[in-house]
């Protein structure tokens, strides 16, 4: 249940700096403002998706 959550609010985090991308490429929203946060959001998925269990001793 809550790795379901944290992935929606990662999904949702997207959808919106996707958006805001767009409005960047049309020179509403400066692109140095845009582009960080598309590139954050983009990163914590793809930690999160690739991060494991891992086992550090006993």
């Amino acid at each position: 249940m809550k790795r379901n959550l944290h992935l929606a609010i990662i999904l949702i985090s997207i959808l919106f700096s996707l958006c805001l991308q767009l409005l960047g490429l049309m020179h509403i929203v400066p692109l140095y403002i845009s582009s960080p946060i598309l590139f954050l959001s983009l990163l914590v998925f793809f930690i999160y998706m690739t991060d494991r269990k891992k086992f550090k001793g006993f």
